[in-house]
Formats: C-alpha cells, sequence, structure tokens
C-alpha cells in the first residue's frame, strides 16, 4: 500500500530563495590534494557551497527570503493565514521558530504556524501540510519556509559531510483559489529502520550532550568526527535514493495517470550528481528536464527544490505556465513526490545574506 493525496484549490504563487554571503570552494577545502578535489566534484557535482557565519541562523535566510517575496507579491501581510516552517536547524530547542517568523515578518497574531522536523524530504511534507490546511478556504494565504544551515552541523574534518553541504533558505507563498486548477498530487513513504545511516547521534534527548559528546574520533583517513556531528554513510544513502526515488516518481506517475512527456520539470533533492543522474537515467528523463544546483550550493537540506527552481528555472517561471513533479528523499529515512503546477509566478532573483 502507498500513501497519496491530492489537494485541490491551492495553488503557488511564488519562491525565493536566499543564501548566505560566504563562499567556500571544494578546492580549498584543507584535506583535499587538488586530485581529490576534481574526483569529489566529478561525482558529487559539487564545486562551492554557501556558509552561513554563527550568527544567522536558517530563520534569518528564511525570513530574508520571505519578506522579499511578500514585497514583490504586494501581499497585505495580515491577510497572511498561515505560516510553516521546515528545518532540522531552528533557533532554540523551545519556543518554535515558525512563531519566532511570524512576529519578525510583521504577520498578524492570527496566523497559524507550525514547525516540521524534517530534512531532505522536507519541501515535500511540509507543501503536503500547508496546502492541505489552505484547501478548504478558510485559509486564503500561506509562506512555506523550508531551510537548514546544515553546515553548523558538519565536521570540517569530514570530507564525507562538509564538502558536500551548504546553507540556504526559501520561501514558498501559496494561494487558495476556487478557479478550475489542477490541484497537487502528493505519494509519501517513510522507513525509520534506516534511521542511522543520516544521524547526530547526541544533542537530543535519547542521548543527552555529556562530556564524551565533543571528542572527535579518527572514523577513517579524512573522516574526524564528534557525537555532535552529521553521520553519513554515503554507499547506504546512495543504495537508498537510487531505488527509491526513481519508485516515488514513478508511483506518482500512474496512480495519478500524469504522462511524464508532458511534465515540463523533475527537479529532484539535490544529493549528488552521481546519485542523481542515476535516479535520473533509471525513470529515462532527459537532461534538459533535470534542473541541477548543486554546482555552486552543494546539498542544501530541505532547501534544494525551492532553491533550484529559483536558481535554475527563474526565467520560464515567471513568463510560462509549467509542470513539474519534486522528488525528495534522504534522512529519516523518508521520501516522497509531488506534482504541480506554476502560472507566470513571482520569483524574485537569488538574495544574498
Amino acid at each position: 500500500t502507498m500513501s497519496y493525496l491530492s489537494i485541490g484549490n491551492v495553488k503557488i504563487s511564488g519562491i525565493s530563495a536566499c543564501v548566505p554571503k560566504e563562499v567556500e570552494e571544494v578546492i580549498s577545502f584543507p584535506l583535499f590534494t587538488l586530485d581529490n578535489a576534481e574526483n569529489f566534484t566529478k561525482t558529487t557535482g559539487v564545486e562551492r557551497c554557501r556558509k552561513a557565519p554563527v550568527e544567522v541562523c536558517s530563520s534569518d535566510l528564511c525570513f530574508k527570503a520571505a519578506d522579499k517575496l511578500i514585497q514583490e507579491l504586494q501581499w497585505d501581510r495580515t491577510e497572511i493565514d498561515c505560516l510553516v516552517f521546515v528545518t532540522q536547524t531552528p533557533d532554540y530547542t523551545l519556543p518554535a521558530t515558525s512563531v519566532i517568523l511570524q512576529h519578525r515578518l510583521g504577520l498578524s497574531t492570527s496566523c497559524y504556524t507550525l514547525d516540521i522536523s524534517s530534512g531532505c524530504s522536507g519541501w515535500v511534507d511540509a507543501l503536503s501540510v500547508i496546502s492541505s490546511l489552505m484547501s478548504h478556504g478558510s485559509m486564503k494565504k500561506g509562506l512555506l519556509l523550508a531551510g537548514d544551515t546544515i553546515l553548523k552541523f558538519c565536521s570540517d574534518t569530514d570530507k564525507s559531510t562538509y564538502p558536500l553541504f551548504g546553507d540556504a533558505g526559501t520561501a514558498t507563498a501559496l494561494e487558495f483559489t476556487d478557479k478550475d486548477v489542477h490541484g497537487i498530487d502528493f505519494t509519501f513513504n517513510s522507513d525509520g529502520e534506516g534511521r542511522d545511516v543520516i544521524i547526530i547521534k547526541d544533542g537530543g534527548f535519547r542521548n543527552p550532550v555529556n562530556e564524551k559528546s565533543f571528542i572527535k574520533e579518527t572514523i577513517s583517513e579524512g573522516i574526524e568526527r564528534s557525537r555532535l556531528d552529521l553521520i553519513l554513510e554515503g554507499m547506504d544513502v546512495f543504495s537508498f535514493g537510487i531505488s527509491k526515488a526513481p519508485q516515488s516518481v514513478n508511483n506518482l506517475l500512474n496512480h495519478f495517470s500524469i504522462d511524464a512527456e508532458k511534465v515540463d520539470h523533475f527537479i529532484f533533492h539535490q544529493a549528488n550528481k552521481f546519485m542523481n543522474e542515476k535516479i535520473r537515467k533509471k525513470l529515462k528523463l532527459p537532461e534538459e528536464k533535470v534542473p541541477y544546483s548543486l554546482r555552486d550550493f552543494g546539498n542544501t537540506s530541505c532547501a534544494t527544490i525551492p532553491l533550484t527552481m529559483v536558481t535554475q528555472l527563474h526565467d520560464s517561471l515567471i513568463k510560462q505556465k509549467l509542470s513539474h513533479v519534486a522528488c525528495g528523499f534522504g534522512v529519516g529515512l523518508s521520501w516522497g513526490s509531488c506534482y504541480f503546477q506554476t502560472d507566470q509566478i513571482v520569483c524574485p532573483d537569488l538574495i544574498e545574506y
């Protein structure tokens, strides 16, 4: 059995993205020789990423993206009925960051707010939540903010994570519509048995921070990290991604009778180029339908899908009516796909903060 969801009467009106100003080049990563760096870029597709300074959180990047988007849409801030924030790097343990963003953005106190803790599949997950909330028509305008400052979790002495990831924040604006627009179709999966392949072991309440949490251990050559750093078991993630992502997309297309030929873009979570190319070939998709933002931004966790749209599809998004399939897969393990359309949406140029 599969979980499917089809939500009508909701459309995407705009998408924006914000990245930190600081650029980190793969070639200058201390653990890499020139050969290492070239090989790394060849397999992952990553040449550089953006790194947030210590004082900048994912909420700051999402705030910038949302603030600009609201201005360009010319929305009245008091009319925004809901705000969903998806992240794995919240401001605090408590309170929830979505409430803080409601206040910072100058939204009304009657705005519904929600935090969702999700990574690679986060944008798809959160899109289903916010569009479900809005589909009844009592909430007319909503903001989906998705972002992570994932480099704060990566050990700079771990070549398996640090050069791969980047920081980013995004905003997606949605509106209720009673016009006859195609809704948003979804399929979801999760498998917590695979939780250990992408994990930070200490710092939650299962394994609270203790003296041992900070000790850096050498796992293998070029991989040294503490229990507060992100662990990524590359081979396990690879086999998961290349089997589950194509399956998810095919299930979506089949269940909702969507003709793949007529879909303009397939936007995948930007995991790494080698893996994503395997997925693209399995699905027999032409290169021009599958955009990548990996080269300049790395893997930006839950921000990858909207960031890829803003940076790679900007001109066609603002000028044309388009159909898209998006697929997110990773930490959890969780994976999901969705089909949606955009019609000359508002899409500000990439913001740097």
